[in-house]
């Protein structure tokens, strides 16, 4: 990791994605900004539904169906890549951008097997032979850590254990060296040491490759070891963003005071995690005012009324909350 200013790979500004439904559209990416430099880690965090993923897919060009673009940029090595033909996204994804999906086992086609699935990218991108792109593959497998990487090329995806698919998606998004990778929950359902052993993988990818990264994840342990920055969202906005050690130490949102206290610490004692009451809300019916506030313990009535914009408290740190200075002192009490 690395906390150091460096240009900028991607920058995502004032996003909106809107989903057609029987019950109208549903915005469920909201004015969303962010940027992600070489050799940095931003992880986007939030409870299921709050517009994580459908923003990573935003930014890999694989918009889900019924869904468009409403407004924004996503600006990929100063080029805005909305609106690029299947054509031209097929050239940018896996030489300049690539992914890991969240489900290996749903991502790679079960009727090949993983070496040919692959080989084929270095011959579709690289114009390799049959043999090269083999070895090559194997070579990639290796490296991500899969023992007897040569033999099992020819093993089918549910040979593999959850932590070795996982791998072989990382040797996939991997293979083109790619300049900014999204992982999206890339750890979820993996015991705690093949969690380590990936996130190593990936840090080390990063030091050598200058790799940039986007974490999606709603685990704060993966985050706090592997990010740089952190991103909070919130029914499709980001409320908070600031580095790992400002938004966990001096949370400055109520949103993520809720989420820092509804995780474990040796300091509880034992005592009784912290729940966020209530649910998030519609996204064909939102709240007026800050989405928050039905779930907020400082709500007042100008929560109820007015959403409030994103406050500047310091370089690439900022809190989309009416009373900024009222959570932080809470967050101290702790």
């Amino acid at each position: 990791m690395t906390n150091q200013a460096a240009p900028h790979l991607l920058a995502v500004e004032d996003l909106a994605v809107e989903f057609d439904t029987p019950q109208g559209p549903q915005r469920a990416v909201r004015g969303v900004s962010f940027e992600v430099g070489e050799c940095e880690t931003l992880a986007i965090v939030g409870e299921s539904g709050s517009g994580k993923s459908v923003t990573a897919q935003t930014v890999m060009g694989l918009i889900p169906l019924r869904a468009r673009v409403a407004g924004g940029r996503v600006v990929l090595e100063g080029r805005d890549v909305v609106g690029l033909s299947d054509r031209e996204w097929r050239k940018l994804r896996g030489e300049r951008i690539a992914m890991i999906f969240q489900d290996p086992l749903s991502a790679l086609n079960p009727s090949l097997t993983v070496g040919y699935q692959i080989a084929e990218m270095f011959r579709r991108h690289r114009g390799m032979g049959r043999k090269d792109a083999r070895r090559r593959a194997a070579e990639l497998m290796d490296q991500v850590g899969i023992p007897d990487a040569a033999r099992r090329l020819d093993d089918h995806p549910h040979r593999f254990s959850g932590g070795m698919r996982q791998r072989v998606m990382i040797a996939m998004a991997l293979a083109l060296d790619p300049l900014l990778l999204i992982a999206d929950e890339p750890t979820t359902a993996l015991d705690v040491t093949v969690q380590a052993q990936i996130l190593r993988l990936l840090r080390e990818r990063q030091r050598t490759d200058r790799l940039g990264m986007i974490l999606i994840s709603h685990d704060l342990g993966v985050v706090a070891r592997a990010a740089d920055r952190v991103a909070v969202m919130y029914a499709g906005r980001i409320v908070e963003t600031g580095t790992v050690a400002e938004v966990y130490e001096r949370p400055a949102h109520p949103y993520t005071l809720g989420l820092m206290r509804a995780v474990p610490t040796s300091r509880d004692g034992g005592a009784p995690l912290e729940a966020i009451e209530g649910q998030p809300p519609s996204l064909t019916d939102p709240p007026t005012g800050c989405s928050f506030h039905p779930r907020c313990p400082f709500a007042r009535d100008v929560c109820r009324e007015s959403d409030p914009e994103p406050r500047v408290l310091g370089p690439r740190r900022a809190s989309a909350c009416h009373f900024t200075e009222e959570v932080i002192a809470n967050a101290r009490e702790r």
